[in-house]
């Protein structure tokens, strides 16, 4: 007979973890007599991270009573409590791998679904003290799974578990949690998983990204089920020499470089929106990284980057003085993932000052396809002085059957001409957009700063757009993504505390650090965080890919090795350590 041993609740509290302060409810304690599990959580329990945690369908998390035996042996531990694995109930019974995803059980006076495996959380490892916890309940098939409360009621420690409907497909909490995380994505399988309506709108998904990267390509390369649709993989590693043929002036503060091979090859044609890093500098200074994003139409002759002058800065005033046409430069191959996609709805390109640089090679590409969708140019910038690629973009509409245009200067001069060189004045911003008409099913590729991308992002979801068809692309270091870790005042990126290392040159290529390797760090993510660099991550063990980054040039190794494989090109942060100098798209 299957019974409920413990019912768990905890509230969040905050917890000292590597220098950090974590928000987290990991931590349950038993209660006694009856409680009310309503339709989000249990009377008394409440989750500290909603983005990976709570919700109707992660409302009530299970682990079994064998697991804990299963643990007290491997670890060789044997001060385990109940609510040791954050679950809010401990059964005796209801193994993983027989359990499935829609079952359905009665258990007091509440009815229950299966809706899908417990999501990986480094919380995990705090709570039991063993850091890679996240990923031994993956790999050894341990996962727990998450209930979703479909009549409310009491419950208490002693009733009895009674399944009362079976799910479809018959499809395991083990199963489902291996199909996502572990190497292999069979399509039969993810077309199974897909057809079960208990399913949880993440898993359904990462397994919908998984199925049309099987589709598209063939095979599986990375995991687009944690990752996201990925571009192919670069065309080269590391750096290629390119020579400057030419060097343009577009406005008074942005000049564009035409880069061709030196050995007269041609270069793999770039997806349009893609970026290269270019190395740059004089023999007799530290070379210097910098992302650009490619400009111009996308070919295998040459690439275009063009680059906005800053105030102080390095990179850009080199280019603007000191590289000539017929210097050489060190570049990577194209990659990014913020392209086109195909299809006949309607695009809006969408950019603000040097943003317009990827979405001018996407203009391009419309236009030598002679596309018939419906197409917006969108733009914004202070002047006319400062309106780079005016005339090339206007060039380009004019060749589209359904293009149309709107130029908004913030500070116009007296010789600006309303009507000719730009639409309106003032800024370029959600209120303008929704004041033009646009579709709302169009796809939306915005680049810009920050803070115009956030702000039109926002609106645009207020406005009806929906999130999968808003795509942007940010200059420089991204966000970061630190689940349940408090904020700190920012601080630019800078070399870490202590004595500097003595191992391989790490170099992060959009924040500009260079930094020596040390081996008293566990991994590339710990040595980025004491950099300050914006980094991304939530398992910190090579399980979730949160952390998966672009890797430019050099080699890793992992230790411990992730679950699954990072796609070609890329590098997962959080358990790699350099086997030589590397540089890394942070």
């Amino acid at each position: 007979m299957v019974r409920l041993l413990s019912v768990n609740v905890g509230l969040p509290r905050d917890v000292v973890w590597q220098v950090k302060t974590v928000n987290t409810s990991i931590w349950k304690v038993p209660v006694d007599g009856p409680r009310m599990v309503r339709r989000l959580n249990i009377d008394g329990d409440k989750q500290a991270d909603l983005a990976g945690h709570g919700g109707e369908r992660r409302a009530v998390f299970v682990y079994q009573m064998d697991s804990y035996r299963y643990w007290e042996q491997h670890l060789g531990r044997n001060d385990f409590v109940y609510g040791q694995f954050g679950e809010n109930f401990t059964i005796d019974g209801l193994p993983d791998a027989e359990v499935c995803i829609g079952d359905r059980y009665r258990i007091g006076g509440a009815l229950f679904e299966v809706t899908q495996p417990r999501v990986t959380c480094y919380r995990l490892g705090i709570r039991m003290d063993v850091p890679e916890m996240a990923a031994l309940v993956v790999t050894h098939d341990r996962p727990g799974f998450y209930f979703r409360v479909l009549e409310e009621g009491e419950v208490q420690a002693g009733d009895e578990v009674t399944q009362v409907a079976s799910g479809p497909e018959g499809m395991t909490v083990c199963e489902i949690n291996s199909l996502l995380y572990k190497p292999g994505h069979p399509r039969d399988r993810l077309e199974r998983a897909l057809r079960i309506p208990a399913l949880s709108a993440g898993w359904r998904s990462s397994f919908e990204a998984l199925l049309a990267q099987a589709e598209k390509s063939g095979t599986i390369a990375g995991n687009a089920g944690l990752t996201g649709p990925s571009a192919p993989p670069p065309a080269w590693r590391g750096f290629r020499p390119l020579r400057v043929s030419s060097k343009v002036r577009e406005s008074d503060n942005v000049v564009s470089l035409v880069l061709e091979p030196t050995d007269g090859q041609p270069v793999a044609a770039a997806l349009a929106g893609q970026f290269v890093v270019l190395r740059l500098g004089s023999q007799s200074a530290p070379a210097m990284l910098r992302s650009y994003s490619l400009s111009g139409k996308p070919g295998d002759t040459h690439y275009r980057v063009s680059v906005k002058r800053e105030t102080h800065g390095a990179a850009s005033g080199f280019i603007n003085d000191e590289l000539k046409v017929g210097d050489v430069v060190q570049a990577s191959a194209a990659r990014g993932s913020f392209t086109l996609r195909p299809g006949d709805t309607p695009v809006v390109l969408v950019s603000a000052g040097i943003g317009v640089t990827p979405v001018l090679a996407m203009l391009h590409a419309l236009a030598a396809e002679a596309s018939t969708r419906e197409i917006w140019w969108l733009h914004g910038t202070r002047n006319g002085r400062e309106h780079a690629f005016a005339g090339e973009a206007c060039g380009l509409l004019e060749a589209l059957v359904h293009g149309h245009s709107h130029i908004r200067y913030s500070a116009p001069r007296q010789d600006d001409r309303p009507g000719i060189d730009f639409d309106s004045p003032g800024r370029l911003d959600v209120q303008a957009l929704d004041s033009l008409g646009l579709p709302r099913n169009g796809d939306f590729y915005i680049c810009g700063p920050t803070a115009f991308m956030d702000d039109l992002k926002a609106g645009l979801l207020g406005l009806g757009v929906t999130p999968d068809r808003i795509h942007t692309e940010a200059f420089g270091a991204g966000p970061s993504i630190t689940p349940g870790v408090a904020a700190v005042p920012h601080r630019p990126a800078h070399l870490p505390s202590g004595p500097a290392g003595s191992g391989a040159m790490v170099s992060f290529a959009r924040t500009g650090l260079n930094v020596r390797w040390d081996p008293t760090f566990h991994s590339l993510l710990d040595l980025a965080e004491a950099c300050d660099v914006p980094v991304r991550w939530s398992c910190r063990t090579g399980v979730c890919h949160t952390c998966e980054t672009g890797l430019v040039s050099g080699e890793v190794a992992y230790r411990p090795d992730p679950v699954d494989a990072a796609a070609d090109g890329n590098l997962l942060l959080c358990c790699s350590q350099p086997k030589g100098d590397v540089v890394i798209d942070l």
